[in-house]
């Protein structure tokens, strides 16, 4: 992997690293156990070891991973109960506002939304992980952003940087992974449409696939 071709000049060396091996973990590119070091990251990415330790050490104040005394850091792993109550909270926090916001979506709006979902499908497709969850997240707070309130926004944003999909590299080898890419074009064509109960049941649906496929446990 090129660090040129990835890093963005606008942000630090340390929250670009940050936001990699975040992608990673979430991702499950690199899975709950595996045990990462500074020197062998800070060449991967080809930066200094100064970024790379901040970023872990970051990280781990994060609960992505976990200090090894003398050997580097563990990723850490995610309870089925704790991701379960993220997965709640997030129901509970982003699927009610689709009723509210459908039908407020203008053309601009609308155009930028199907953008963002067109490069969830496509880095999908590439298996560009760490694409795919920041084109993800983008989509999901724009969303939300529309209903004018911020502290739901950021809020949103904090649980969904603690939520582990580690079965999207697993879903990425198999036909599962673009029935879920697309839901994001269908949520835009309902909110459109002014049909906020068909929002909220998509997203209810979307957002409950985090406690099942992309969590690497099969749904009911």
């Amino acid at each position: 992997m090129s660090a040129g071709s990835i890093l963005v000049p606008a942000e630090s060396l340390r929250e670009q690293v940050e936001r990699m091996i975040a992608a990673r973990i979430v991702s499950g590119e690199t899975p709950p156990g595996a045990v990462l070091t500074v020197p062998t990251l800070a060449g991967d990415f080809g930066v200094s070891a100064t970024p790379v330790r901040e970023a872990m050490l970051n990280l781990a104040r994060r609960g992505f991973l976990r200090p090894i005394r003398n050997r580097g850091f563990e990723v850490t792993e995610v309870s089925p109960e704790e991701l379960n109550q993220l997965t709640d909270v997030r129901l509970l926090l982003e699927a009610p506002p689709m009723r509210r916001i459908a039908g407020a979506i203008d053309a601009a709006l609308e155009k930028e939304l199907r953008v963002l979902a067109d490069r969830i499908v496509a880095a999908g497709q590439e298996r560009q992980f760490e694409e795919y969850l920041e084109a993800d997240t983008a989509f999901h707070l724009r969303i939300l952003a529309v209903t004018g309130n911020q502290k739901l926004v950021e809020t949103v944003r904090e649980l969904r940087q603690q939520t582990r999909l580690v079965g999207l590299v697993r879903l990425a080898d198999s036909d599962t992974l673009m029935p879920t890419a697309r839901e994001h074009a269908e949520l835009v064509d309902l909110l459109v449409a002014g049909d906020g109960a068909g929002a909220e049941a998509l997203m209810r649906r979307h957002i409950g696939h985090v406690g099942g496929v992309w969590s690497g446990r099969a749904e009911d």
